[in-house]
């Protein structure tokens, strides 16, 4: 590795890596149980220091895998063409807060929940919240555009990017747009960027939007005696005029796994199928209560048990702890594939029912929860007792149709993890070849050489 000795004389010895210890960390993600072991990894501390890697990874034709914390669910880290890891986490500074026009600009390897706490202290609200929120990135929030159980009421992470400071793959160093909330000057380079996977240039600075913080909030719980049925209840809240800050769906093995992880004394009735956590918020508490008022009248019309509504902070934190927990408590039963659908809400009763045919049919058991608010499902389909043969070829077969019948019902393969590596062989499912042309097209305008988070989304 010949360019080794000029990385180090662009950010310090200290901060290249290519001992067995580093090489192991950044060779894997959340991404089921994946290993790819890069050739280096390099720290940088500045865009100056980021623009001098890429132009010397161009001169030597490298692989550049751009890193956050390492909490992706679709491979985008994963460094599988080995090269180089360019890891983000001394990007780490709120650089400024500006309350005056409910602004802020951050560095990319701030903490997304740090960086949310900071801002509440101000009274301000950063909405998007990832389930990985504790541990993950801004900037890897905007690699895939994270969205999380706000996103229903409040949108996603492209929804409050206002400009990026960004160092394209041939070293040269933009800002995107302006800190401005109306932008129609050309070419829309922000959000482009946004949901890119680190495949069109490295973000190094993020101008976000802010708004007030809410400052009352009501947290229920309700069970149904099928999936069905609590889906069918999403587009039913809506259809009242009700738009809650959370509505996320819940099957019984998801919510079982997760008491059984957090090793809560939860007990679900025999006929606790699925569950719905309902959260309504804003500044008025009289207008909440009617608006759990209405919600309760509108579960009345499904198959809906006895409703839980948290009485106090504590119960509120366990509700959310729960649910911010089934992913933990699935991994920790079984080796699995996570799948990341997304249908308009009045789609959610039949795409579970598809799900659960489309697992009989092809012999593999699945949990599935999310953010049914937006239409959103995350599939754990699970090993158990199943062959590598099977797991290896029947289930991929199942996942196909499960993604041709979310293509089907108006969706697509991916809501907020992202295309990444796993679903790379997917994504002509869910895209036209014009479209796919058109997206390399844009690919090699920014990175000619190829060098940038090579092997994503597609080939």
């Amino acid at each position: 590795m010949p360019y080794i000795s000029q990385l180090k004389a662009i950010v310090g010895a200290e901060h290249v890596y290519v001992d067995q210890e580093s090489l192991h960390h950044y060779g894997h993600d959340e991404t089921e149980d994946f290993l790819f072991l890069p050739d280096v990894v390099v720290k940088p501390s500045n865009a100056e220091e980021i623009s001098k890697i890429l132009i010397l990874c161009n001169q030597f034709k490298v692989p550049v895998t751009p890193r956050g914390a390492g909490t992706g669910l679709s491979g985008g880290a994963l460094p599988i063409h080995k090269g180089l890891v360019l890891a983000m986490e001394r990007f780490n500074k709120i650089l400024h807060i500006d309350d005056q026009n409910l602004q802020a600009t951050v560095e990319p390897g701030v903490v997304t929940q740090y960086f949310q706490e900071t801002v509440a202290a101000q009274g301000l609200f950063y909405p998007p919240d990832p389930s990985s929120r504790g541990s993950c990135f801004l900037g890897g929030n905007m690699a895939e555009s994270s969205g999380g159980p706000k996103a229903v009421k409040y949108g996603v992470t492209k929804d409050y990017v206002l400009n990026l400071e960004v160092v394209l793959p041939t070293g040269e160093i933009i800002w995107t747009g302006a800190n401005v909330l109306k932008n129609a000057t050309g070419y829309n380079l922000t959000q482009l960027m946004i949901g890119s996977e680190g495949t069109l240039g490295v973000i190094t600075k993020i101008v976000l939007k802010l708004i007030p913080l809410p400052s009352k909030d009501l947290v229920m719980l309700a069970p149904f005696a099928s999936s069905e049925q609590a889906c069918a209840a999403v587009s039913a809240i809506f259809r009242a005029g009700i738009t809650p800050s959370a509505l996320e769906f819940m099957e019984r093995d998801a919510i079982l796994w997760a008491v059984d992880y957090l090793k809560l004394d939860m007990v679900l009735t025999d006929t606790d199928q699925a569950h719905l956590l309902i959260e309504v918020d804003g500044n008025d508490m009289d207008v909440l209560m009617k608006e759990a008022e209405i919600i309760y009248e509108v579960l009345q019309e499904f198959e809906v048990g006895e409703i839980l509504m948290a009485d106090s902070a504590q119960q509120k934190v366990d509700l959310w702890k729960l649910r911010r927990n089934v992913a933990h408590g699935v991994k920790a039963n079984s080796i699995y594939k996570e799948e990341d659908t997304v249908v308009p809400r009045a789609a959610l009763p039949a795409l579970i029912k598809g799900i659960k045919e489309i697992g009989g049919k092809f012999g593999f058991e699945s949990v599935c929860f999310g953010h049914a608010g937006d239409g959103n499902l995350h599939i754990f389909i699970i090993k158990g007792n199943l062959s590598e043969e099977q797991w290896n070829t029947s289930v991929i077969e199942g996942i196909k149709e499960l993604f041709r019948l979310t293509v089907a019902l108006g969706g697509t393969i991916s809501g907020e993890h992202g295309i990444g590596y796993v679903q790379k062989p997917y994504i002509e499912i869910a895209l036209s070849k014009t479209v796919i042309d058109l997206m390399k097209g844009i690919k090699k305008v920014f990175d000619p050489n190829h060098i940038l988070n090579p092997g994503k989304i597609f080939e």
